[in-house]
């Protein structure tokens, strides 16, 4: 049973998961959620420990980029007359603030964090396996669709043969 409660956690967390500017990332609020904190809590712990969130593992969204994630994200339309842009989290950050928070709940849901993060790699690892086979297919057809033309051409040329050419009369 208590792995039914991972799976759907780890669903719950891996819809949360948002890219921006390139990066697998999950939004401030969405994390203080899913480690029981207020967003304000998290917000003070990472700014308590600054020196453990290099700007390569976090950042704060643009005006445009909260504007969009707020439009495409209906759980984040609080987040719409929020003063302040929202932090985004990649996949190392978000462990990192599991530890800050010194919370029970916030350690044993880092691991759930982890696993939707490495789900979500896995399936993008896995359209790029297919897109690269469907590529690979799509070449082999166009050499046969070649092939099929000149073949489909040779019996048309079988089917509707040339009358053959009319002979000359010998004599008058």
């Amino acid at each position: 049973m208590a792995k039914s409660k991972a799976i759907v956690k780890v669903g719950q967390i891996q819809q949360r998961i948002l890219l921006v500017r390139g990066e697998k990332v999950i939004i401030d609020a969405d994390l203080a959620e899913a480690y029981g904190v207020t967003t304000k809590a998290l917000n003070q712990a990472i700014r308590r420990n600054a020196d453990r969130f290099p700007p390569d593992f976090m950042f704060r969204l643009t005006k445009e980029e909260k504007q969009e994630v707020v439009t495409n994200c209906d759980h984040l339309q609080k987040l719409k007359f929020s003063p302040v842009n929202p932090r985004a989290f990649t996949e190392h950050d978000a462990i990192m603030a599991a530890s800050v928070l010194n919370s029970q709940k916030a350690i044993e849901v880092s691991v759930f964090v982890v696993r939707a993060f490495v789900n979500l790699r896995e399936v993008i690892a896995g359209h790029k396996e297919l897109a690269r086979k469907i590529a690979q297919l799509e070449r082999k057809l166009g050499d046969h669709d070649e092939q099929i033309v000149v073949l489909v051409e040779a019996i048309k040329q079988l089917m509707d043969p040339k009358p053959p050419p009319k002979k000359r009369r010998i004599g008058f």
